[in-house]
Order: C-alpha cells, then sequence, then structure tokens
C-alpha cells in the first residue's frame, strides 16, 4: 500500500512538472517578472496598477516573421494602451546563438522603430519557458488578473496586415475589454524557433 501511494505521489509530481515544461494553457494564471528594459529600467506586469489587461509578445530582431510583424505590435500598442492593455514585448533568444538579438542590439531596434512599449530580455529564458512561448512572435493575451486568455499568433497572414482577415489578438483584447468570452482561444504561432542556450 505504501508502495502505491508513493508511486503515486511520484506519477503527480511528474504530472505537474510536465504541465509546468508546457508552459501556460488558456484559464492559467501567468507568473510576473521583473526584466530588464531597453531603457536600463526594469519591467513586471504589477508595475501597471491600472491594466486592465495585457498583450505579451516574444519577439526578437533577428527573425524575419518577427520583423514583418513589428508595425502591427507597435498599431496594437497604440490602439490599446490607453484603454488599459498594452503591449509588453520580450525578447527571449540567447544572445550567444542569436548576436543580433543582444540587448545593445536590442536598444539599437527600439530606437529605429520608435518602439513605445517595453522591450525587454528575457537573458535567462526562465519567463519564457514558463509562457511556454515557442516562436517570436508569440503572444499571450491577459487580463487584469493575469488570467491568460488567448495564446498564439498576432492575425492570419504572415506578409501583410490588409491581407488578414483574421485578428485574434484584436478580438482577443476586445473581448477581454468587454469582460465577455475570447472568440478564438488559441492559434498556431507562426515564425521563427526560439534560440535557446546550450
Amino acid at each position: 500500500m505504501k508502495k502505491l501511494l508513493a508511486l503515486s505521489i511520484i506519477l503527480t509530481a511528474l504530472f505537474a512538472f510536465s504541465i509546468k515544461e508546457n508552459g501556460y494553457k488558456v484559464g492559467d494564471t501567468a507568473r510576473d517578472f521583473a526584466l530588464k528594459n531597453v531603457d536600463g529600467k526594469m519591467v513586471s506586469l504589477d508595475y501597471y496598477k491600472d491594466a486592465k489587461g495585457f498583450m505579451v509578445i516574444f519577439t526578437c530582431n533577428s527573425c524575419p516573421y518577427s520583423v514583418a510583424y513589428e508595425d502591427r505590435i507597435i498599431a496594437l500598442h497604440e490602439k490599446y494602451a490607453n484603454k488599459g492593455i498594452p503591449v509588453i514585448a520580450i525578447n527571449p533568444n540567447d544572445d550567444e546563438r542569436s548576436p543580433e538579438d543582444s540587448f545593445d542590439k536590442m536598444i539599437v531596434r527600439a530606437k529605429e522603430k520608435g518602439f513605445e512599449f517595453p522591450y525587454v530580455y528575457d537573458e535567462t529564458q526562465e519567463i519564457t519557458k514558463a509562457y511556454g512561448a515557442t516562436n517570436t512572435p508569440h503572444v499571450y493575451v491577459l487580463d487584469a488578473d493575469k488570467t491568460v486568455k488567448y495564446i498564439g499568433a498576432i492575425d492570419n497572414n504572415t506578409k501583410s496586415a490588409d491581407l488578414a482577415d483574421k485578428k485574434y489578438v484584436e478580438d482577443a483584447v476586445n473581448a477581454v475589454l468587454k469582460g465577455e468570452e475570447v472568440p478564438e482561444k488559441k492559434t498556431k504561432a507562426i515564425g521563427c524557433t526560439i534560440k535557446w542556450a546550450s
């Protein structure tokens, strides 16, 4: 009986570990973080006391998909930050494997594009693993309680915002603002794989 109980505890622990390894699911509560922004200051979700939610976007300098979506990320922030749902952009890539994604290069890129939102570096990749991000860009829409409401792509056309007839993140954010169910809670994030430290 004791052996059976011990086995049960081990299997439960392994199952819980497996869930964490796969990152957040819709409905999970996301953890906060303190990551260094391109302005040198630390950024956390708790800093935004009046936020009604967040668009946490894993992105980077080097991925062509991320670059293609930069203007759309800027537009999302411009549209929703003053409504209480800002963009927090996180660079998840290891800078030894991807030198174009170094912190210094992030500063340059943020200035070139005029980012008005935080562009922070997950140097240890701990937050990226916790969220379960696999690609850049990869979006997590959270509500004010940090509950994950949407995971996936920004829209359904990687080449052109004008050609996208599904705007997943906008739909999710609009639903969060209205306190409604997000119409499409999960989509496939299309982009480059994250460059993990070896």
